[in-house]
């Protein structure tokens, strides 16, 4: 089949490779503009643009798609379907119509729960038991169309975002696949979303990322793993030289009591409102690498009773 693959995020990188390596005639790859990263802050080019252009595939970068102009190059690739895949602008109600079969999307959530921007983040927060990838006709609503298939996986205790990303997006290269050949047979069937259950995944502040200690200790745990690798949870304390930012990138529940923000042990356990949480994995501001909790004490010479705010 011709498919327009819109996406922008490592997330949507294997599904591209699969349809490639399907054999299907990928027309058009649409995906956001370079943005600035790095220590030097240069333009770097998402890692979609960075796959179509090692293929060969004309990549556009329009800044939206709702002018006149936009849906008439859209219009011409003539596409049997466009694959949609975290792609990061909204798509009106001409692009939508414009394939032959319209618009596939791959979701990281089981919809309707967890409709939005962030919907891995937000259920490793909600101490989700499990989550997965949908593939679902687009329609003008966020997140709304009907779905034609769904593949799901546990979120055992512990689970950061980063690692239940990393476990969905083969999952989700390989559900589109067997939609696209569905598609082509004509036999893809969709069902509408429940009326009921329907939750949405707003997106991540930096600001939210902050560890607010008076919390539970299950909810902070949850709050932490869910918030990495990106944007990452953060604490501030005094390491010498005034209050420094740290990012914690992985915690567990843990034993222990104490006023909230207290450093408990050598362990780093860290009492809660309720209970206590051992942070496994952080990094100072402006460090390349992580650490473990014991390696972060020793370095930040921290000893128990310190406060953490």
């Amino acid at each position: 089949m011709r498919v327009v693959f819109m996406g922008t995020p490592d997330f949507s990188v294997p599904t591209l490779a699969r349809i490639v390596a399907d054999g299907h005639e990928v027309v058009a790859v649409y995906t956001r503009a370079p943005a600035r990263a790095g220590r030097g802050m240069g333009l770097k080019p998402s890692p979609v643009h960075i796959l179509a252009d090692s293929l060969a595939i004309d990549v556009s970068i329009p800044a939206s798609l709702k002018t006149d102009a936009a849906a008439a190059v859209f219009s011409g690739h003539r596409a049997d379907v466009a694959v949609v895949v975290a792609y990061g602008l909204i798509l009106p109600q001409g692009i939508l119509d414009a394939p032959r079969h319209g618009c596939l999307n791959l979701h990281g959530s089981l919809l309707p729960r967890w409709r939005g921007a962030a919907p891995i983040q937000r259920a490793v927060m909600a101490g989700d038991t499990e989550s997965g990838v949908g593939i679902m006709r687009m329609e003008k609503g966020l997140d709304t169309g009907p779905v034609a298939l769904e593949a799901r996986v546990p979120i055992p205790e512990g689970m950061t975002a980063g690692a239940l990303h990393d476990t969905l997006m083969p999952l989700g290269a390989d559900l589109m696949s067997r939609a696209l050949v569905s598609l082509e047979a004509g036999n893809l069937s969709f069902t509408p979303q429940a009326e009921n259950g329907i939750v949405y995944a707003h997106k991540i502040t930096n600001e939210e990322g902050r560890v607010d200690w008076t919390h539970p200790s299950s909810e902070i745990a949850r709050h932490i793993n869910g918030l990495s690798p990106f944007p990452g949870a953060f604490f501030e304390a005094d390491l010498g030289k005034g209050p420094e930012r740290v990012k914690v990138l992985r915690a567990e529940r843990s034993e222990g009591s104490g006023a909230p923000g207290t450093l408990l042990d050598s362990s780093c356990t860290i009492a809660c409102g309720e209970g206590a949480v051992r942070l496994l994995e952080l990094r100072r501001a402006g460090k390349g690498g992580s650490a473990s909790g014991e390696e972060f004490l020793r370095g930040a010479r921290l000893s128990a009773g310190a406060h953490l705010a």
